[in-house]
């Protein structure tokens, strides 16, 4: 996409701030998972609204850079929600990093010293780590997100604890393991195993009965919530039939925070790591306890999509289609409990030229994976090979995830050219700094970037069509096609010009707007009618995204 000068952006911004139409004549726009444009954070790195939480458990220890907690927490996420940040993006659902109490000492993995300001080393499922803020400002995030139209997703960490420090003790043995380090060449050996060392590991595959650990008998005590928290267990179980054996234990624990705050969806975290039936209960769990929020919350139900699961199988890419092979055995996570997956091969395969990316997923998801989906990237907090880590193609990079068929995953700070390679960082720190906030009141370009991730964004979350619709070519120099999505009683059509001149440029709309039809460009807000096939769009940006009036 060509540049264009700001004093033309700035005149053009308070477009981002308005809706685009929607296009069905029939029934209201539904939200779909499959097309859904997803915001994911790390809490800890994203925007510090309370500066009063910022170490209430003294965790401070000198650490390697970026590997310590930084102050960000739910309320910040609160803040931008209220300031419209998401919905001018066009979010419409944000993934936040686990949520629940970490360890609270830190640990040297040969990276320097590191404290879980992340969340994936988790100390208790039941409580919200207290650098993240209080369950109040879980549900006051959830309550305004779903008044946006956003939908609230949790990371969700089943397979192991936090590490051991010198004030965090181990979970008990009939808990977890402690050996063998996984070495990932078969099926078994990458599931009852550690992932490295001293990452405890949960022994999920175990029927044995077991005991609450004392440690947390002893935590839940001290905080005055021991009796409850057995009761609820009791209930659980009772409720269920399920063994008291540690997978259930967790997905319980787990499943609170949907019946509690109402949240609509979990990323489960190193999928492949326990056997594939786990995944499958953890759903039936989640589900039951969704419709449990439903029933008890009528007034909050935001529609009748159910409980939505995205999977990180590690590696899993699209090409794979339902199966994820182990070498001596494939699986299909589809089948046990997720409607979608992380696909990890997009950041790889976005240096295609769009009719091929874009051909390739439609006759996937089409076909193979059809009534499923996949989340495509082009950077995470973990990927350190990312399609564009220099930030050169900042562009480019938006216009394919945010048109790719599928679930698009903006990783937080990508609207911003966030920089992805931060000197005197060692391992993933260097993918997880602090968002750029400041980068948008000294570095007025970072506007063009997210002026197209706004119009992108919003286009996106007004076109089901863009994520799950049908793909079609219509002309290949210029190259434009359309998407249709059709179900129900609904249908939504949109047409996408790219690489096009700057000034006026006649478009073919084949044959999904009949003539006579009045459109707009969603990137400029342009007006245009069809005539004899086409429209013609005086805008000075290279990218056209037609939709009805």
């Amino acid at each position: 996409m060509k540049k264009y000068s700001l004093l033309l952006l700035v005149a053009t911004l308070c477009i981002s701030c308005s809706s685009t139409k929607d296009s069905s004549k029939t029934e209201k726009k539904p939200f779909v998972w499959g097309s859904a444009n997803v915001y994911f954070l790390l809490i800890d790195r994203f925007n510090n609204g309370d500066t009063s939480n910022d170490n209430p458990l003294k965790r401070d220890k000198p650490t390697g850079k970026l590997r310590g907690f930084m102050g960000g927490d739910i309320r910040g996420v609160i803040q931008k929600l209220d300031e419209g940040y998401f919905t001018d993006l066009g979010i419409n659902a944000i993934w936040m990093t686990p949520v629940v109490e970490q360890i609270h000492g830190s640990v040297d993995e040969g990276t320097g010293n590191s404290y879980g300001f992340h969340g994936y080393w988790t100390k208790d499922w039941t409580a919200l780590d207290p650098n993240y803020g209080t369950r109040a400002d879980l549900a006051e995030l959830v309550e305004k997100a779903h008044a946006r139209g956003i939908r609230i997703v949790l990371d969700a960490v089943i397979n192991h604890t936090g590490p051991v420090t010198d004030v965090d003790g181990v979970y008990p043995i009939d808990w977890v393991r402690t050996y063998p380090k996984c070495q990932y060449n078969n099926y078994e050996n990458t599931i009852t195993c550690t992932l490295v060392d001293n990452l405890p590991d949960v022994k999920t595959e175990s029927n044995k009965e077991v005991g609450l650990p004392p440690m947390l008998i002893q935590k839940w005590k001290k905080e005055g919530r021991y009796e409850q928290e057995v009761a609820e267990l009791d209930a659980f179980f009772k409720a269920t039939g399920y063994p008291r054996v540690p997978r259930y234990y967790i997905m319980k624990w787990l499943a609170d925070y949907i019946t509690d705050f109402g949240i609509d969806g979990y990323r489960a975290d190193t999928v492949k790591h326990t056997h594939e039936d786990v995944w499958a209960d953890f759903y039936k769990v989640c589900e039951a306890a969704f419709a449990e929020y439903k029933k008890n919350n009528p007034s909050k139900v935001l529609d009748n999509n159910p409980f939505f699961t995205v999977g990180e199988v590690y590696g899993y890419y699209i090409g794979g289609k339902r199966l994820y092979d182990f070498g001596d055995k494939k699986v299909d996570y589809f089948a046990n409990g997720f409607s979608s997956l992380i696909n990890f091969d997009f950041r790889n395969e976005a240096k295609m030229n769009y009719e091929e990316l874009f051909s390739k997923y439609n006759n996937i998801l089409q076909n193979d994976l059809k009534g499923k989906s996949v989340m495509n990237y082009v950077t995470s907090h973990d990927d350190g090979y990312p399609f564009d880590k220099k930030r050169e193609k900042t562009f480019e990079a938006g216009t394919k995830l945010l048109l790719a068929p599928g679930i698009a995953q903006v990783y937080y700070g990508d609207e911003l050219a966030r920089p992805l390679e931060i000197e005197g960082t060692q391992g993933d720190a260097t993918l997880r700094s602090f968002m750029n906030w400041d980068d948008l009141k000294t570095d007025k370009s970072k506007y063009l970037l997210l002026y197209h991730f706004q119009q992108l964004g919003k286009f996106r979350s007004n076109h089901p069509a863009i994520g799950a619709g049908v793909h079609q070519q219509i002309t290949s120099a210029p190259y434009v096609f359309s998407r249709v999505y059709n179900k129900d009683n609904y249908t939504d059509k949109v047409v996408v010009g790219l690489d096009l001149p700057i000034g006026k440029k006649e478009i073919s709309v084949g044959t999904v707007f009949e003539n006579g039809t009045a459109l707009t460009d969603a990137y400029s807000g342009k007006s245009v009618t069809v005539a004899n096939g086409k429209v013609v769009v005086d805008s000075e940006y290279g990218i056209v995204l037609l939709e009805r009036k």
